[in-house]
């Protein structure tokens, strides 16, 4: 398919309103299997929910919605981007090479979202909390508005309309998570049935619709119990917990889900730790500086552990973990910051890539500061890990220029009181100086300062990956999206649902995908972030990144 005919291109500002009230309601469900907490000695469903998180919202319509037509207007694209008489955009080489270029067959290309951030409903059919219930609820200023995902875009009941708009838009793929805390609402023991219900009919209704489903295990959101009993991610107990849910999962749904990702993002999930004191249990043991690692360490266990049980149970299609992180560009031409780029690699991307697609086993910058408190793996640990991917699916939505410290980075990884260490570099969105100390693109909403469109980086960062990781199975992009700037303060709908930084974004992205393609790089896939405005994590509502208008109430 040409790029001028991609769907959720040309029309990015379709409109899918969906709404909330605010009415409060307080769950009555209670869980069958009672587990040992201190305090208290025993605790239930209900316990978990009002000592940790306390009353939630809950949305007006809280029963399966059918899906309704689609009105044809709301399938109109917006004006063209780049009227005749107009300059291209940044990717002028498109048209000097060839402007017929088209993604390869096979190529698959859809939208994403998360369940935490678009479900809602997060007290219904018996789902258990999770810690970003009682960090949104608990934790004050953890978000920018002190806002929950209590009733979000309310996806649980409305997601047969969701993916009927889906398909009205031509997308083939349609990438969403399944809940831990709903299959298992304390993490472990006893099964939701009415949870793997519900999943079984998106998948289905996915299926119907002519959309392929991509699940993804865990994003992010832990069962708060798990947390609480014996810290999370940083604890090696995550790792039986998370492979038995992976079997339930995978013995449920197997085949009917053509691409599965086992974690989403494991840098982002381990440098959230260590979460806020006084909230959570904890391993008071470890210490917080460390916590992130011990956490890495596990998350590659629990992955590689996931990926050949599922094999092992037949599972015929593509399994992968979605890492993340962007371009990163020296600041300078000085061999110091070009070693700040190879270290920042090392400790972004390689910290999971590596491991998974070279040796079984982390980068040497990571051993080396690794060496004083996380354990070697294995040689049996490194067998089980490398190869644990069919895809590298990466989440890639920016760049950067990072630099190395004064002194150096040698110097820095010698001196614990640096303010660099343990990283030994730093970064910028600003060009030197000397170059004018211009901004590397356009930023993104402000409540996503990190965000800014530097879409003429993508065939360098393909290549980067393709060459440095060598993925048999090639690369896939997993995330890519921009936060339309200000949208949340906009009223007139005409003008909230006009996205024309974010359609130029999507453009230029999928047209440096395709060159890379050209240059003989194998790119398999793209999902393009979000499909709705959602919850996004510590920025709320006002950071909107959805292909369709979401109406937060």
């Amino acid at each position: 398919m040409k790029i001028w005919a991609l769907p959720f291109l040309i029309q990015a500002c379709l409109i899918a309103c969906h709404s909330g009230s605010d009415t409060v309601r307080i769950g009555t469900n209670t869980a069958a299997n009672l587990t040992t907490l201190s305090p208290p000695t025993v605790i239930t469903w209900d316990d978990l929910w009002d000592l940790y998180v306390g009353p939630v919202a809950t949305a007006t319509l809280n029963t399966t919605m059918a899906a309704t037509p689609i009105p044809t207007a709301e399938l109109i694209p917006p004006p063209h981007l780049n009227p005749a008489a107009s300059s291209r955009g940044q990717q002028v080489p498109m048209a000097t090479k060839n402007s017929s270029w088209s993604f390869p067959k096979g190529f698959w290309w859809g939208v994403a979202s998360a369940a935490y951030q678009v479900e809602g409903a997060v007290k219904a059919e018996g789902r258990g909390p999770s810690i970003w219930d009682a960090l949104l609820h608990r934790v004050t200023g953890y978000s920018v508005a002190n806002e929950t995902a209590d009733i979000a875009d309310n996806q649980y009941y409305m997601y047969k309309q969701d993916i009927a708009r889906i398909a009205a838009l031509g997308v083939n793929t349609y990438s969403f998570s399944i809940s831990w805390s709903r299959v298992f609402p304390f993490g472990n023991g006893q099964v939701n049935q009415l949870a793997l219900d519900h999943y079984d009919d998106v998948i289905n209704t996915c299926i119907e619709y002519g959309v392929e489903p991509s699940v993804t295990l865990y994003h992010w959101d832990l069962p708060l119990y798990l947390q609480n009993s014996y810290g999370g991610w940083p604890s090696s107990q995550i790792v039986d917990d998370f492979v038995n849910y992976a079997k339930v999962i995978f013995s449920y749904y197997g085949n009917k889900v053509p691409r599965w990702y086992i974690l989403n993002e494991p840098i982002a999930f381990c440098y959230d730790y260590p979460l806020p004191d006084n909230y959570f249990g904890a391993n008071k043991e470890i210490p917080t500086w460390q916590q992130p690692y011990w956490c890495g360490r596990h998350a590659l266990l629990a992955h590689s552990k996931a990926y050949h049980l599922a094999k092992s149970l037949g599972i015929n299609g593509t399994i992968s973990f979605k890492n993340n992180g962007g371009y990163k560009i020296p600041l300078t031409n000085s061999t110091e910051d070009a070693k700040a780029v190879e270290r920042a690699w090392d400790f972004f991307e390689g910290w999971f890539a590596n491991p998974v697609f070279i040796n079984g086993n982390f980068p040497e910058a990571l051993k080396s500061f690794f060496a004083s408190f996380l354990p070697d793996f294995t040689d049996e640990e490194k067998q089980m890990i490398n190869g644990t991917s069919d895809v590298f699916a990466h989440d890639a939505y920016t760049a950067e220029f990072y630099f190395a410290p004064k002194g150096g980075v040698d110097a820095c990884v010698q001196n614990i009181s640096n303010p660099y260490w343990p990283l030994c570099f730093g970064s910028t969105y600003n060009n030197p100086a000397s170059a004018g100390g211009w901004v590397i693109g356009a930023v993104a909403d402000p409540l996503s300062p990190w965000l800014h469109k530097t879409t003429e980086w993508v065939p360098a960062f393909l290549h980067f990956i393709a060459d440095k990781w060598k993925p048999k199975g090639g690369i896939a992009i997993t995330e890519f999206g921009f936060a339309e700037p200000f949208e949340s303060v906009k009223t007139n709908k005409p003008d909230i649902v006009f996205d024309s930084i974010r359609s130029s974004y999507y453009k230029e992205y999928l047209e440096g995908i395709l060159i890379a393609i050209d240059e003989g790089v194998n790119v398999v896939g793209c999902l393009a972030w979000s499909i709705l405005d959602n919850l996004e994590w510590r920025a709320g509502y006002g950071s909107r990144f959805g292909i369709h208008f979401y109406l937060i109430k």
